[in-house]
């Protein structure tokens, strides 16, 4: 198995006749999905999402693939084309078309509707071009065959992308449900079609690559849910991804079934679900939904929420309605379900949101002690069938962290693909497709862009890392004055602390030592400001290590007389 090295170096001219890939996210990650296609000088990207930060990245709302490598070329590009509407999946699109407005953006319905919502937000109007499953569609030297795959969300393609070069198959993100609650099925007699026309390269989603066997069908939660409902004595309060259309239709048929009115509480999922319901996605019965606010007003026993926040997001609905931050009152006897899977990173984040739920009375339903959500990932089985079925010449795991690729490529091996055809990339690794093998050949900048407010890229990791510190540590300001003439001081110290769990009182005990300090450095002439501060900022730290050991952040503050 070829895979990246930490001394690649940039990649070289793309040989004629020759296909690119650099994924800019998505590899050895969850979320971030971004591949870039070259071919003679022309680009195509399939996919461009975000991904949500983590509890050490405090502040930060999104965070970006990194566009540098494209930034240059932007009149290259033929067209984004988004494989389905999750975040992670197109998310970043309108940080990339701020860049280039008239990039033809290129989808389902479902996902160009998604998106359109999207971009309403950051006032841009999109090129777009809707495709469905079984056409052909020609961008540039790239032609895009689009294939139904069956996925969380409806209208999920996976995309053939055929040059010279050869066929790519990019699966997106999928799953073979055999009886899927929409009845749209994978085209797996297309991905067997593509295998004996001669797949050259295979990108496929590897989440659930550990997991074995194939994925329990959607159709086994519906009952599940309905049970949950119908035992319910008060209120029940879903939680589901703003996106999951199908699990929000299977808690609108219990709810119908039981009598009971349904009302949407998060601004993403009211427009997600009205975009559903407007194309046809979402069935719901007239008069079932109401408006969130009337709903305390309803007995309990006869409403049913969907909200936000089954991760346990700091600032979705259901987060706030277990720290007791929200109109709606979770109460004794409310059920509480959690109908989605727990993306890796947040179990502390959901642990934390269901403690303070049951805390209020709450019973809580969720997938460790329910069968109320089944992943929208093929498992291991799955992705063997799809390896047999393709009979790719080479292979390149995407979508998921390391274990997840590294999983993916075992069961490639084991259906054949020779080892020294199976590319472990990560981000930003160059890939070639050259004479029908694809190797690595250099790697271009692919780090992380930070979303911070209306901030895009201004935050560094160095910044993040002094959040960190006065998250976790706190911080003690020092004033002195200083006469800039010899470097003595003129005034103070004056030292204050906060968050760092230091005694005030004990401060005084280190003011002599930075006089000491500051003496025996003016003695040596030291006059310059900066010099100054790394006096202070040393003296101060080390007294603090020795005394408390800890490490706050220490701020001096030099004022010049």
């Amino acid at each position: 198995m070829s895979h990246p090295h930490p001394e690649l170096g940039p990649p070289p001219a793309l040989p004629e006749g020759a296909l690119r890939i650099v994924a800019l996210g998505g590899l050895g990650e969850i979320g971030r999905n971004m591949a870039v296609f070259e071919y003679e000088g022309r680009l195509l990207i399939v996919d461009c999402g975000v991904l949500f930060p983590e509890p050490d990245q405090p502040g930060i709302d999104l965070i970006l693939p990194d566009f540098e490598y494209i930034r240059d070329r932007l009149d290259d590009i033929e067209a984004v084309v988004l494989t389905h509407g999750h975040e992670d999946h197109i998310g970043a699109v309108p940080y990339l078309l701020r860049e280039r407005r008239d990039i033809p953006v290129v989808g389902s319905k479902l996902t160009l509707a998604l998106i359109e919502a999207k971009l309403t937000e950051h006032r841009i109007q999109p090129s777009k071009k809707e495709v469905v499953e079984g056409e052909r569609h020609r961008f540039g030297p790239f032609e895009c065959e689009f294939l139904a795959v069956n996925h969380s969300i409806p209208d999920a393609l996976a995309v053939a992308i055929r040059t010279p070069a050869g066929i790519v198959l990019h699966t997106g993100d999928f799953r073979m449900d055999q009886l899927p609650s929409d009845g749209r099925l994978t085209d797996l007699g297309g991905f067997a079609r593509l295998g004996a026309e001669g797949v050259d390269l295979l990108m496929s989603d590897s989440t659930n690559a550990e997991v074995p066997g194939f994925v329990t069908s959607e159709r086994e939660i519906g009952p599940v849910i309905d049970e949950v409902v119908r035992t319910a004595s008060k209120r029940v309060i879903v939680a589901s991804f703003a996106s999951h259309v199908h699990r929000v239709q299977q808690v609108i048929d219990a709810a119908e079934n039981h009598g009971r009115k349904v009302a949407l509480v998060g601004r993403s999922m009211v427009r997600n679900m009205g975009i559903a319901r407007d194309l046809g996605y979402l069935r719901v019965p007239p008069g079932l939904i109401v408006d969130s606010k009337e709903i305390e007003t309803w007995p309990p026993e006869d409403v049913v929420l969907i909200c936000t926040g089954s991760q346990g997001e700091p600032m979705a609905a259901l987060s706030r309605m277990a720290n007791r931050d929200h109109p709606i009152r979770v109460a004794e006897g409310d059920t509480v379900l959690l109908a989605s899977s727990l993306v890796p990173g947040n179990e502390t984040s959901v642990n934390k949101v269901i403690n303070g739920l049951v805390r209020w009375g709450a019973r809580v339903v969720h997938k460790g002690n329910a069968k109320v959500h089944v992943s929208g990932h093929a498992a291991a089985g799955e992705l063997l069938y799809v390896l047999n079925m393709t009979r790719p010449s080479n292979f390149m795991p995407v979508h998921g962290e390391w274990r997840h690729m590294r999983a993916h490529a075992k069961i490639a091996a084991l259906s054949g693909v020779p080892e020294d055809h199976i590319v472990i990339a990560e981000d930003g690794v160059v890939v070639d497709l050259v004479d029908g093998r694809a190797k690595v050949v250099g790697a271009v900048p692919a780090g992380y862009v930070y979303v911070d407010g209306t901030s895009v890229g201004d935050v560094t990791d160095f910044a993040l890392k002094d959040r960190r510190i006065l998250g976790e540590e706190g911080f003690i300001s020092v004033v002195i004055v200083v006469d800039t003439a010899n470097g003595k001081l003129a005034g103070g110290p004056e030292i204050h602390a906060r968050g760092s769990g230091i005694d005030p009182d004990r401060l005084e005990e280190v003011l002599p030592q930075i006089e000491k300090a500051m003496e025996e450095h003016a003695a040596d002439g030291v006059v310059d400001i900066q010099q100054i501060r790394r006096v202070v900022r040393r003296t101060v730290g080390r007294w603090v290590s020795d005394t408390y050991r800890r490490r706050p952040m220490i701020i001096p503050v030099v004022i010049e007389v």
